[in-house]
């Protein structure tokens, strides 16, 4: 196997559309990997669409047929016989030509594509040329031809193209319906045999792990019109170089990690397994079937590893990791598995149906993450960027990601680094907020899609759940679809037959959901508080956050509150003069419908209303990590009843006022530092009791092993001075919790405007609770001193104080964009002092790190 790349430098022209595209008929410089935004930003031919209202002012591109062009040079020297054109990735309708010939058109940005080029390549120089429908009216014009626009949320008709349906915008997307090349492209010539796919499919049977390695093989000799997808079925052709004696050898070995944490930023590059280190080793082979027009092939060969290490996810154990290496002929694939197993549990009980996943028969308890694209622009994602966001994750505690269905499947640089660092993913196949067509004219581009997305994510241990859509079976039941959907089919055949079907056969050691939110009964509404799994949108779009109590959810799969994001990451975009929440420009990045209405609504009997934009946006922002630390711990106190939840979202995919917990410029809202905090693996919350007006102070174990915690409970005054104590000790069992009940003369503040409970155990940490809000509180103006030094990295704050501090942060950005603190929202009583590492920042301006609108408290938001 030999490939010629074809990244790199291309042109770009636009071919037809809106006035605007007349002035963008000459050629600029394109790079491929890329995108027609990417490539007008580089050769500064437009505003940025983040800036601002570059939005409004780059519509017109979605709107626009692009032509991307490149000449390279052939010389077919190799002998091979066969010359494959493979597109990893084409966004979305495509046509491509080559030396004035068109090759294939394609219609699906979530799939791969492969033409025979061999018969059309010439000595010399040859033209490649690939041509995108426009997106916008292209979804407009399919969803006409077919019957009308099925239903589907914003504002544009996304569910009529296989697209990445938040390209078009979102309640907190931008909208860039985008075209391009957005992976790798080039021409792969070979002969007799290549490995078509590999699945490499994994079980553990007491202490032996078993690997099922599914190897599928194409022959050369295969010729004429052929375009296939990963895992699906080549299309038959005559001829054909299938060889009797061949056969399909695969090795099996440990894979050797630095000594330093695997993923970590000292760790090696992942290499295959060295042929001439045996240890570990597990070899075998079987011989390969050819199929009945002898164009293609399969083997299926059974490896057996005595005394397996077993990958666990993170907090149950290590992520040992082994290395695949499946040989055919001369061609070679590597891949990396982990061996576990992985039930979900959704029998019916007394309370209803749980969902319940275990690894290794082990129940999980679930503090997860929703992880939309992290970039608008997806070529822009690194390995890095991916690294980063999920880092950002790990350090919040989070065990979990689950991609959300209106986005696309993740490059491999996020499966991997899951799989490193033991953070379990749960996989939506890609419908959401709508109805999709199941005729021919979207049905047929959606199996090669699901067969290749199962196919390639099959060997990453991470991978533990497949879900079929996101919040399109509540939306049939409750959204009022039906009436417009009688006669027409809407995605319901997709969930409740294909899909399962196709996991059924080529990923069976993996659960399939319907769709989230969904409760495992037919009879039963998809988002029944008592089965499966919900998403909780009533707090935030219409009740005070404080609904979240009025909730019981055996699994919570969606729920969020809003924030704006860092001030750096704001002011870089929004230019209003005066910065207002409702100025021009500060609308165009906030998404959500009425969304500052509801933040000011949200903010009403918990935060004083503010008077100036920087009270503004430090209140919302620290309204937000109320909210959320009340609604994550109200649901973990409910273990085991409750066995997880998974907050909306983890990240943005531009500055945006947004429900993320970490900015689109990587900066961590204070919502991070309270979701860190309520995801301990121990956990203590206080709550209202179960047996009457009293509070109780509930242990969490989230943990694979049992823990003691020995628990004291102080009811104190904002002086420092203790008024009442208490304390216990008790034994909580792995995906359990205990309830302590406190006394009447400490749950019973004398003065619930002047103190707190403060609770510290030796396992669970140290938590605060305050009696009242914000706006009842008796909060000093500036109860503390701070003493200030420079480091390598930046600088140490230390805030000593005085009285009691609630909720102190430190906004370094304010005085270096890229800075970044390892500490927030941290409460004090007099004497406790708080440490802020400041790094990213070498050579700041330590004093300004004192000021009043970078280092902030609750209290200073009071009159």
């Amino acid at each position: 196997m030999e490939r010629t790349t074809l990244d790199g430098h291309w042109t770009l022209e636009a071919v037809a559309g809106p006035p605007e595209a007349d002035a963008h008929r000459d050629p600029v410089q394109a790079v491929v990997p890329g995108c027609v935004h990417t490539d007008l930003l580089r050769a500064s031919r437009i505003p940025d669409p983040f800036d601002g209202d570059g939005e409004a002012a780059t519509q017109w591109i979605g709107d626009t047929v692009w032509r991307y062009r490149r000449t390279f040079d052939w010389a077919d020297g190799t002998g091979l016989r066969r010359h494959d054109l493979v597109a990893d990735g084409l966004d979305t309708l495509a046509t491509i030509e080559l030396n004035g010939i068109v090759v294939g058109t394609t219609a699906n940005q979530h799939r791969s594509y492969r033409f025979p080029v061999g018969h059309l390549l010439r000595p010399g120089a040859n033209e490649l040329v690939v041509t995108f429908d426009a997106p916008v009216p292209a979804a407009v014009r399919l969803s006409e031809l077919h019957g009308g626009e099925l239903p589907h949320v914003n504002h544009h008709p996304y569910n009529a193209l296989r697209k990445n349906a938040s390209n078009f915008g979102w309640d907190w997307g931008v909208d860039v319906a985008t075209s391009g090349i957005w992976k790798s492209i080039g021409i792969e010539s070979w002969s007799g045999v290549r490995i078509a796919a590999v699945r490499p499919l994994v079980d553990v049977d007491g202490t032996t792990g078993v690997l099922t390695a599914h190897v599928d093989v194409e022959f050369a000799g295969s010729s004429g019109a052929f375009s296939q997808a990963i895992g699906s079925a080549p299309v038959a052709s005559a001829g054909g170089d299938a060889d009797a004696g061949l056969e399909a050898r695969i090795t099996l070995a440990p894979h050797h990690a630095s000594a330093a944490h695997p993923g970590s930023d000292t760790a090696p590059p992942v290499r295959p397994t060295d042929p001439a280190d045996t240890a570990g080793r597990v070899v075998g082979a079987r011989p390969v079937a050819t199929g009945p027009d002898r164009t293609t092939g399969s083997a299926v060969v059974r490896l057996e590893v005595p005394e397996v290490a077993v990958w666990w996810p993170r907090g149950h154990g290590d992520q040992p990791l082994y290395d695949v290496r499946v040989e055919v002929g001369d061609d070679v694939w590597t891949g990396r598995v982990g061996f576990r197993t992985v039930t979900l549990d959704t029998a019916a009980d007394a309370g209803g149906a749980p969902f319940l996943l275990r690894v290794n028969d082990r129940p999980v308890i679930v503090r997860g993450a929703n992880w939309i694209p992290d970039h608008a622009y997806l070529t822009e994602m690194t390995a890095e960027r991916y690294a980063e966001r999920i880092d950002d994750a790990v350090e919040a505690n989070v065990n979990l990601l689950r991609i959300w269905g209106g986005g696309v499947y993740e490059s491999d640089d996020l499966y991997d680094r899951c799989d490193e660092l033991g953070i379990l993913v749960w996989q939506d196949f890609l419908f959401a907020c709508a109805a999709y067509a199941e005729e021919p004219w979207l049905a047929d581009e959606v199996e090669p899609e699901v067969r290749e997305a199962v196919t390639r994510l099959s060997p990453h241990p991470s991978l533990v759940v497949w879900n079929g859509n996101n919040e399109n079976l509540v939306a049939y039941a409750e959204w009022g679809w039906r009436p417009s959907l009688v006669g027409r089919t809407w995605g319901n055949g997709y969930y409740r037959s294909l899909l399962p079907a196709i996991v059924a056969e080529l990923d069976p050691t993996r659960p399939y959901t319907p769709g989230s939110p969904f409760s495992f009964d037919e009879y039963l509404t998809p988002n029944d508080e008592r089965n499966g799994s919900v998403h909780i949108w009533d707090v935030w779009n219409t009740k005070d956050y404080t609904a979240y109590a009025d909730w019981q959810p055996r699994f919570v799969a969606e729920f969020g509150f809003q924030g704006p994001p860092a001030w750096s990451t704001l002011t870089a975009v929004v230019h209003d003069e005066p910065l207002d929440p409702d100025g021009h420009e500060m609308l165009v990045h906030q998404k959500a419908h009425e969304g500052n209405r509801k933040l000011a609504d949200g903010m009403r009997g918990h935060l004083p209303a503010p008077t100036t934009i920087e009270d503004w946006h430090w209140a919302a922002q620290l309204n937000q990590a109320h909210a959320i630390r009340f609604g994550m711990e109200w649901f973990r106190s409910r273990t085991p009843d409750n066995t997880g939840m998974v907050v909306w979202q983890l990240n943005d995919d531009w500055p945006v006022v947004s429900w993320a917990l970490v900015d689109h410029a990587g900066h961590r809202k204070p919502v991070w530092y309270a979701v860190r905090q309520a995801y301990r693996e121990v956990l203590a919350t206080v709550q209202r009791s179960t047996a009457g007006d009293g509070l109780d102070v509930v242990v969490v174990n989230a943990g694979g092993a049992p823990v003691t915690d020995e628990v004291v409970v102080e009811r104190r005054a904002f002086d420092g001075t203790v008024l009442a104590t208490t304390t216990a000790t008790v034994s909580v069992d792995p995906a359990d919790a205990v309830r302590i009940t406190l006394p009447v003369e400490v749950a019973a503040p004398q003065d619930r405007s002047g103190e707190v409970l403060v609770v510290t155990g030796s396992t669970s940490g140290r938590r605060v609770h305050d009696f009242a809000e914000v706006v009842d509180q008796r909060l000093g103006r500036r109860p503390f001193s701070v003493d200030v030094a420079a480091t390598p990295e930046g600088a140490r704050v230390t805030v000593t104080a005085t009285a009691y501090v609630r909720d102190l942060a430190l906004f370094p950005d304010r005085v270096v964009a890229t800075a970044r603190v390892d500490e927030g929202l941290v409460s004090l009583l007099p004497g406790e002092s708080a440490v802020f590492e400041v790094t990213r920042a070498a050579g700041i301006d330590v004093e300004a790190l004192a000021g009043h609108l970078v280092l902030r408290h609750a209290g200073d938001l009071l009159p």
